[in-house]
Parts: structure tokens; C-alpha cells; sequence
């Protein structure tokens, strides 16, 4: 299997190519209304107010000279030890771009207390907690010193993490970028293809945060919403499973079915209009293009959860049919996740692993710092079109829980 691990290689080298753009060209991006509904805001303030009692740490990082330019790395997180994961839970389920339930400030916290056995019980045989901010350090780290030396101008710079459910959350990290009196921020999603209730949810938590301070932002944001299709991360993939195709035996070769898995939404997201099957789909295309559709592929879907219908086909019963039909050389490419955490370590490595009796390890190589840094180049020469967060939302969605 193709883990999430091996993805970080060619993205630290596409993300220097979008930020030198958006250095070099400028302009910012808003999420366009039409991509979600509305579905309502977040939580009370007082109630994120008490889940951020526990501030963390400041993202001390090495350097002498006060940052210029800050990048905020935006994902979802995950909880570091087994004691963190009720309160990443009700996060998760308290908030509104990701999901809607009736009565949610009520329902949440019962949810919540009811799955935490379950999912300690899951990052528990991953090591007893999630390794994404480890991973997130380690590409900001590569990032912002190549950044340093392409754009001299826009440095020093300097990353921060910013989650949405676990520490250090968003608004911390915001509020430290403040602090350092950070000129020019760039929100960076880590999500390559852009959804509603990923990115959407991030951006939202930048707003809400500026909203409820009641002041303008004291640096010029731009944002990196998305990027599918960059060459470099396209490249990454090529190359890893090439590399991953070469461990079969020749004479099976070209007989290896390639399984790209991305996380699944609900169809009721999906008829709404959020573009991420199609940004995904995208992914795919691209890499086979560049593979020359070398062996055949299909792209799955995991982590449904619930009686709704999701996006299909499930990658565990597509996995399942294969070796049924006597088609057991499958390569297995997490294609939406560009670091190691609970889905990539544990429902790839180990759930459909037990089926395919078959576990792969991860590497990633220096292509990913280039990614990253290509990525934010691109948006560190000049902020012509700073986002506002002083009037509406940037994007709205409702997703059943992951």
C-alpha cells in the first residue's frame, strides 16, 4: 500500500511553486457562494471559548529575525495521545460545516462520549495517537526554509498549525500570528482538493475568529484553497507508484489494480454542489495520464459512516470483490490525504490490510518541501486582493461525520 506518508515528498516542492505565485502575481481567493449552502454557524462562542481553555504551546520555530510573512497550515488535526480524543470528538461534531444534527449542542457532547472507546481504541494500535502535526511540523519546517532562500523579500518566514479540532486550533494559531506581527499571512489548506467540509470549515474558523475579536486582521491574508493538479503533486504520486509497482513480480506487473481511496461524502453534500469528487477525480485522471494508464485503476471511497447514502463504490467492499474474483494484486493510494493519520495508519494499514494480507511502508522524499514551497511562492510577492473577513462567510456546508 501506498501511504499518506509517501505523498509529502513532491508536495513541500509544489507548495513553494503555488506561494511563489501568489508571491510573484498576488491576489486571493474566497470560496464562491455557489459551491455550498448555508447551513448555519459553529457552536456558541462561550462553549469553543471553555474547549480552548487549554491553550498549547507557542509554535516556537528556529530563527533570529521577527517573520514577515506567515503561513497558516490548515487541517483538520488529530489527537496526540488517547486522552485528547473525547475532546477532538466533540469538536468534530460540534461543528456545523461539517455536519448538521438536530439539536447539536445537546446531541454532540452525548455522540462524542459514546464513539471515544471506539476511537481510542483505533489510535491505539496506530501507536496511541495521531502523527498529523508531527508530519505537518516537518513539512512547514522544509517549507519555510527553501522559502527563505527563493523569496528573500518575503522572508523570514515562518508556519504555523492550524487545526480545527484538536490543539493548536485555528484561532490560537491566529492569534500567535498576531502576536509576531506577521505582515502577510497565507491560509495554506493541506487538503489538495477542496471540499466544503475541510478547507470550507477551516476558512469559516478564520472569519468566525476575526468575527467574534470584532476587529479587522492586522496582516493582508491570501488563501491557497485548493490545488488537485499541480504538476508536483501529480508527479509525487507517479513516481511512488511506480516505485510501489516495481516490488510486484514482473510477469503480475501490469496486472496490478490500482485502488485510489479518498475519503467518502454523503450523496445529500455531494447534490449540493461541493466540488470534491470532481477535484479528486481530477487527482486521478492526471495520474494516470502521467503513468500512461499503464494497469487498470478505479477510484473508492472510504470512512462511510452511517445509513445515507455516500459516495461509492466503499474501498473495503471493492477490495473484497477483487480478491474474489481472483484479482488480489492490488496497489492501494490514499489520493486525498498528504500525511499520515487515523485513516491512512489504521483503516488502510490495518483494516483492508487484513484483506489484502498485504501492508506497504510509507517514505516520502524532498519533492514534497518543493510542493509546498512552490505552492505558497506564489502568493507571497503582493496581496492586491486582500480577503475580508468583516461581512460573509466564506463557505457554508453540512457533512455527516467522518
Amino acid at each position: 500500500m501506498l501511504s499518506g506518508g509517501t505523498n509529502m515528498a513532491a508536495a513541500v516542492r509544489a507548495a513553494a511553486a503555488l506561494l511563489r505565485d501568489r508571491m510573484m502575481h498576488g491576489g486571493s481567493r474566497t470560496c464562491q457562494p455557489w459551491r455550498c449552502q448555508s447551513m448555519g454557524a459553529m457552536a456558541a462562542a462561550t462553549t469553543e471559548t471553555a474547549q480552548r481553555a487549554r491553550s498549547p504551546k507557542l509554535q516556537v520555530q528556529p530563527g533570529k529575525r521577527k517573520p514577515k510573512t506567515g503561513i497558516l497550515m490548515l487541517n483538520m488535526g488529530g489527537p496526540e495521545t488517547l486522552g485528547d480524543v473525547h475532546d477532538f470528538l466533540l469538536r468534530l461534531f460540534l461543528d456545523r460545516d461539517l455536519m448538521t444534527l438536530p439539536i447539536q449542542n445537546k446531541l454532540a457532547p452525548i455522540i462524542a462520549k459514546r464513539r471515544t472507546p471506539k476511537i481510542q481504541e483505533q489510535y491505539r494500535r496506530i501507536g496511541g495517537g495521531s502523527p498529523i502535526k508531527m508530519w505537518t511540523s516537518k513539512q512547514g519546517e522544509g517549507m519555510v526554509k527553501l522559502l527563505d532562500e527563493l523569496s528573500p523579500h518575503t522572508a523570514p518566514h515562518k508556519y504555523y498549525i492550524g487545526f480545527r479540532y484538536v490543539h493548536p486550533l485555528t484561532e490560537e494559531a491566529i492569534e500567535e500570528m498576531e502576536r509576531d506581527g506577521i505582515e502577510r499571512a497565507i491560509a495554506f489548506t493541506q487538503y489538495p482538493q477542496y471540499s466544503c467540509s475541510t478547507t470550507g470549515s477551516s476558512l469559516n474558523a478564520i472569519y468566525r475568529y476575526y468575527n467574534q475579536v470584532g476587529k479587522k486582521p492586522g496582516m493582508k491574508w491570501s488563501t491557497i484553497d485548493r490545488w488537485p493538479t499541480h504538476p508536483l503533486l501529480i508527479q509525487c504520486f507517479a513516481d511512488h507508484i511506480v516505485k510501489e509497482l516495481d516490488r510486484f513480480p514482473l510477469e503480475k506487473r501490469n496486472e496490478v489494480v490500482i485502488l485510489f481511496s479518498a475519503h467518502s461524502l454523503p450523496m445529500s453534500v455531494v447534490n449540493r454542489g461541493d466540488p470534491y469528487p470532481q477535484e479528486v477525480g481530477a487527482t486521478v485522471q492526471r495520474v494516470m495520464d502521467k503513468l500512461g494508464y499503464s494497469n487498470p485503476y478505479r477510484l473508492v471511497w472510504q470512512s462511510k459512516v452511517g445509513p445515507m447514502p455516500w459516495l461509492g463504490p466503499q474501498t473495503d467492499e471493492t477490495i473484497k470483490g477483487l480478491c474474489e474474483r481472483g484479482r488480489k494484486n492490488i496497489l492501494l493510494v490514499p489520493i486525498a490525504f498528504t500525511s499520515d493519520h487515523i485513516e491512512t495508519l489504521y483503516e488502510l494499514d490495518i483494516e483492508y490490510s487484513q484483506v489484502l494480507a498485504n501492508e506497504i511502508p510509507s517514505s516520502w522524499t524532498v519533492v514534497w518541501y518543493d510542493l509546498l514551497s512552490d505552492l505558497c511562492l506564489k502568493r507571497c510577492a503582493s496581496f492586491q486582493k486582500p480577503l475580508n473577513f468583516g461581512k460573509d462567510k466564506l463557505c457554508h456546508a453540512g457533512l455527516a461525520p467522518s
